[in-house]
């Protein structure tokens, strides 16, 4: 008979956004009494993010550990998303349509060449076509495209219907929600034992797990050691409605690289084109502007002019919790009992079942899975770097 006390849990996650309620979904369903403490879980940035699953797109120079993390969520993604929807009686809108990156000018396809050969070299499967051959696949492209990669495994879904998902999986799991901001980390003896929210309810938890996204560093009581250098990157994102006249308007996800900088076109099954997303520094500020909707229907247009006779239907405005290495903390701090899991940048709906299993993995055993082991919060800690090479 189970008598313990409602503010009392095995695990206390601070922060339900998709990284959040993953982790304490996992936790639930590994017998862990689980709490989740957000104002509006189900919220964050994932409500912003366009869903793309774009492991193989998505590669930059110098994120070739971050690439292997990466494909293994891509990879445990179909299973994922099968069991979720089981769990939660919610379809994700998962999508294996493939992505098609293009190049409108010949800077561009030199760049993407350079991306493509990149890509080989890392033994992943993409296909260089023509700018005929793209146009052939996608025919509402401009007819100025110059060339572009074809990436069949790079898949999409909507991250609002998976925070939905995961919302009512954890309900169902038994996690306990607790409405209200974390306030304040509580420690006692040299290690973490809960948070206090801002009503002053006091929350104990033999583990606490900090996924509060680009507010991760905001909790009071964190020691200065085991701060997570996590900080806000705005994006802008537009959402348009292709009417059934159109359809399909674009049978893939859609990329380039337009005058310096990156945009791109998800199309959903139900209609709604996803066109984002502008990369903006400028701390907490999530401001819809004139001149980023601007930037992104003009860029769109240089790619897919046809865009321009669709209804948009919603702009909104987003932070990404970036960190200095791009990215994710995963796993124990300096302090016991403490553990992070955020700083997922671009990447934070790619992995959602990553994240879950390392997490709850973690939870459990004390243990950081191998693959999880570069992705320690303890590379940036201060004292860490100060050991002799």
């Amino acid at each position: 008979m189970h008598t313990h006390h409602a503010n009392t849990s095995d695990v206390a996650v601070v922060g339900g956004g998709i990284i959040g309620l993953v982790t304490a979904w996992r936790s639930a369903q590994r017998g862990l009494r689980t709490a989740v403490v957000d104002p509006q879980p189900g919220g964050g940035a994932a409500q912003v993010a366009a869903g793309m699953l774009a492991a193989v797109t998505e590669l930059h120079y110098g994120e070739q550990v971050l690439l292997g993390l990466n494909l293994e969520s891509a990879r445990r993604y179909p299973a994922f998303a099968a069991e979720l929807e089981e769990a939660s009686g919610q379809d994700l809108g998962y999508r294996a349509c493939g992505t098609l990156s293009v190049a409108l000018d010949l800077d561009d396809r030199a760049h993407l060449r350079e991306l493509h050969a990149l890509q080989l070299r890392s033994g992943l499967e993409s296909e260089w076509l023509t700018g005929r051959e793209c146009r052939r696949l996608e025919p509402m492209l401009a007819p100025g495209v110059r060339g572009g990669l074809r990436v069949d495994g790079d898949h999409q879904v909507d991250p609002r219907r998976l925070a939905k998902a995961l919302l009512i999986a954890c309900e169902r799991a038994g996690v306990t929600f607790h409405r209200g901001w974390a306030e304040r980390l509580t420690t006692e003896g040299g290690r973490a034992t809960g948070v206090v929210l801002a009503d002053g309810t006091a929350l104990t938890s033999g583990q606490v797990v900090l996924a509060a996204g680009s507010r991760s560093g905001q909790l009071a009581g964190l020691p200065d050691a085991v701060l997570p250098p996590v900080r806000p990157v705005k994006g802008q994102v537009l959402r348009l409605t292709v009417p059934r006249v159109y359809a399909p308007f674009l049978s893939r996800t859609v990329r380039a690289v337009v005058r310096g900088s990156h945009v791109y076109l998800v199309p959903r099954e139900n209609g709604e084109l996803v066109v984002g997303a502008t990369s903006e520094e400028l701390g907490w500020d999530t401001t819809v502007t004139a001149g980023g909707v601007y930037e992104l229907l003009r860029d769109a247009h240089d790619l897919v002019p046809g865009i321009t006779e669709l209804p948009l239907t919603e702009t909104c405005a987003g932070l990404r919790p970036a960190s200095p290495d791009n990215a994710p903390l995963l796993g124990p701090t300096a302090l016991p009992g403490l553990l992070l899991a955020t700083g997922h940048y671009r990447n934070g709906v790619l992995l959602t079942p990553m994240t879950g299993d390392v997490m709850a993995g973690l939870l459990t055993t004390g243990e950081l899975p191998a693959e999880a082991r570069a992705f320690s919060p303890l590379r940036f800690s201060p004292v860490r770097q100060e050991q002799p090479a």
